[in-house]
């Protein structure tokens, strides 16, 4: 009885159905139309836009006929951020370890690789998505939190042909060298456990919005692919969001923390200038990933990256070692690596933007202006900068955005007259130099203020030095319980 009175209900409810319903049923049961056979032109236009990095299916204005990556540029960019990663580990690590004492090598190992797994972590929860999901004009929206929604189709605000995870883990390694280089300031005087606190605290202050406001797709000072953007600044591959802020933030922390035990009155030279080369090489090695992979393709722009990238490092490093021999009588090995360096970090942000002809100027410059800051300045103003990081990293990171005012030009990237045409007018003096200044001076504000808070809220909380004692003993031992080398006897286990 039940079964035939459920029966004559559906009978019913069928039956009073209106024909525009039961249109509408229909539809939506039906089998999905079959996707239209794409022509030979349009499948030839797919591989042409690949080939050359072009946008996808332009004429037509649809989104994508390729449901995917190219092979080759998602390949470039996965050895692209290898080769970032390969810069601070072991690159900085052994280029940082070369110049310490040898009582406190493996302290500073352990903080590169520390501040390698702590800033991973920052970037998975949160971190990524403030820097390039879309939001205000300085941070992202928290949409990819957990990398949600950060799966292997590009991502076409950033890359029309990469994977949007692989360029996720790129921007990763440049978001944990920004931090490590930091170090070079502070080495042989200052906590584990601050440190780990200040990159934490430091990460969401100072990187995270600066990385928005420069690159990301709505940022304040993207002036390349921004049309609103406020500042129409341009920086190819970090020398504001990583060279800038580090370097000026490492100055802060180092005034604040004060010089080590000894500063000005014994020698404290580096324990290996061999690691320091091969840190160095490593460096050189791995910088092509941060340049020349910040075209986000295997293209034409990271071919020009990586031409000035080598340009300028190879001029920098000669004329930085030519100007000791000049002046000292001795060219070294420092000059050589420090010069080298130097290069890399003042052509950064104009790697994409300058000529072959420019990339020497910066090469010039490179080998002059942080020479001058680690030889005279740092003697002048008496601060404990213990492997330079503020003489190369901001004085060459702040030259460096300056001169991409000056030396941008449109035949080195077209991109530049896409949002950029009334201020790249290919001369020396043009209005994209007012710009960069404009980033330069809101970098410094943000840098300078947030570091010195945050040092003094490390300060108040854990403190940031080690005792006079873990100081003159090194912190290899008293901090990680080791010890970079054993002299006569067997090693511990």
């Amino acid at each position: 009885m039940k079964k035939l009175i459920f029966n004559a209900i559906l009978f019913s409810a069928l039956a009073v159905m209106t024909p525009a319903l039961r249109a509408q049923v229909a539809a939506t049961n039906a089998p999905a139309a079959a996707a239209p056979e794409r022509s030979i032109q349009e499948r030839l236009e797919d591989l042409e836009a690949y080939v050359n990095n072009g946008t996808r299916n332009a004429n037509t204005n649809t989104v994508s006929k390729i449901g995917g990556s190219g092979p080759g540029h998602n390949g470039w960019m996965m050895t692209s951020s290898a080769l970032v990663l390969f810069m601070t580990l072991p690159g900085l690590a052994l280029f940082y370890g070369g110049l310490v004492r040898r009582k406190n090598v493996l302290s500073v190992l352990a903080q590169c690789l520390g501040i390698a797994g702590l800033v991973t972590i920052l970037w998975w929860a949160v971190g990524y998505s403030m820097a390039f999901h879309k939001g205000t004009a300085i941070f992202g929206y928290f949409d990819w939190a957990f990398l949600n929604g950060v799966d292997s189709s590009p991502n076409a605000d950033y890359a029309g042909w990469v994977s949007h995870n692989v360029f996720s883990m790129y921007q990763l390694m440049f978001a944990i060298i920004t931090p490590a280089l930091i170090v070079g300031a502070i080495a042989e005087r200052m906590k584990f456990s601050a440190i780990l606190l200040f990159v934490t605290l430091w990460m969401f202050v100072v990187y995270f919005p600066l990385a928005h406001m420069v690159w990301g797709v709505d940022g304040l000072m993207n002036g390349v692919w921004n049309a609103d953007a406020k500042i129409k600044a341009i920086d190819f591959a970090g020398g504001t969001v990583v060279h800038m802020s580090s370097g000026w933030s490492a100055l802060i922390l180092c005034l604040i923390l004060g010089k080590r035990l000894g500063f000005g009155k014994e020698p404290m030279p580096p324990h290996s200038m061999v690691l320091c080369m091969v840190g160095t090489g490593m460096l050189w090695v791995g910088w092509y990933g941060f340049n020349a992979g910040s075209a986000v393709a295997a293209d034409g722009l990271a071919a020009n990256a990586f031409m000035t990238t080598t340009l300028a490092t190879a001029t920098a490093s000669f004329v930085w070692a030519m100007a000791e021999y000049l002046l000292r009588g001795k060219p070294s090995i420092l000059g050589f690596c420090s010069g080298a360096v130097a290069g890399l970090v003042v052509i950064t942000p104009a790697c994409g933007f300058v000529t072959a002809n420019g990339a020497m100027v910066i090469g010039i410059l490179a080998g002059l202006v942080p020479f001058f800051a680690c030889y005279k300045l740092k003697g002048w103003l008496g601060y404990d900068d213990a492997l330079d990081t503020f003489g190369v990293h901001a004085v060459g990171g702040t030259m460096g955005a300056l001169v991409t005012g000056f030396l941008a030009r449109n035949s080195a990237n077209a991109n530049l007259a896409t949002n950029l045409k009334d201020y790249v007018k290919d001369s020396l003096f043009q209005p994209l130099v007012l710009e960069q200044i404009k980033a330069i001076l809101l970098t410094l504000v943000l840098a300078i203020v947030g570091t010195t808070i945050i040092a003094y809220v490390v300060k108040a909380v854990i403190g940031l030095r080690v005792s006079e004692e873990t100081e003159t003993s090194g912190l290899d031992l008293v901090e990680h319980g080791e010890e970079g080398y054993h002299t006569g006897g067997s090693a511990r286990m």
